[in-house]
């Protein structure tokens, strides 16, 4: 079925009063290969409600239409076959048109979208959540007072391990496919086992510096003691007045690790 006929679709279901949930599970029972996704379902119902109801694409910005030529087509589908991973602005670089005109020629002509697994995201505990929301009032009310201030005197820092070896992310595995085509598959690279963990100070200026973990070392409630009498030492490197801004409003998102 072509996009406009779904289109049309999901333009009935809209006037019916169905939600883009309920549309999207009518047209993946009937056209289970062939049906959009939520989101393009979720991007008309959002144009629908604004009273524009016709289903033909709007004017795109960008190079103007000669820059869709057969040539151009098959520049950019031979560049793709020959890179699955390659970005939108390099082939646009390559063919010297518009980054929208590649998109668009991609999308509307060659029918092929870039696909990548989906991300599980990181559940947080209550505690940690309830610790999220207390810190982010505690912002709230300091930016409240004086926001100037507020921005001199916040430091955030977090955690994140290093490892000796990373593999390709989820993202950078990404490759342009025709819908016909089955998702691409890729084995499984482990992250390397040696690893360091790098702790990160930052403020509205940049980087205060950056802790790494001692081997062997562990991580406790001294270890977090000395990591903030040394971003103390570090702030007064920095300043010269740090007698009189002495005081300062450390936040740790991850962790309950606050000072001020």
């Amino acid at each position: 079925m072509e996009k406009k006929e779904f289109r049309v679709l999901m333009k009935h279901y809209f006037l019916m009063k169905k939600s883009a949930a309920d549309t999207k599970k009518w047209l993946d029972k009937c056209y289970p290969d062939s049906a959009p996704g939520e989101a393009t379902i979720r991007k008309w119902f959002a144009k629908f409600r604004t009273g524009h109801m016709s289903t033909e694409d709007d004017e795109r910005s960008g190079h103007p239409k000669e820059a869709v030529t057969d040539e151009n087509v098959k520049k950019i589908h031979k560049i793709i076959l020959n890179d699955r991973k390659v970005k939108l602005l390099e082939i646009a670089d390559t063919l010297k048109i518009s980054k929208e005109r590649v998109g668009h020629i991609i999308h509307e002509y060659l029918d092929m979208r870039k696909l990548c697994a989906k991300w599980v995201p990181r559940e947080l505990t209550i505690d940690q959540k309830q610790q999220q929301i207390d810190d982010s009032e505690q912002c709230l009310e300091l930016l409240h007072r004086n926001r100037t201030d507020f921005f001199c005197r916040y430091i955030t820092m977090d955690e994140t391990w290093l490892h000796h070896h990373t593999p390709e992310s989820n993202r950078q595995s990404a490759e342009w496919t025709a819908r016909d085509e089955p998702t691409p598959k890729h084995g499984k690279t482990q992250q390397s086992a040696g690893k360091v963990m790098a702790s990160v100070f930052w403020d509205t200026h940049g980087i205060i510096f950056i802790d790494y973990l001692e081997k062997g070392k562990t991580i406790n409630s001294d270890y977090y003691i000395a990591l903030l009498e040394r971003l103390t030492d570090e702030i007064a490197k920095k300043t010269t007045s740090f007698e009189e801004e002495k005081k300062f409003c450390f936040i740790k998102t991850t962790h309950r690790v606050t000072s001020q």
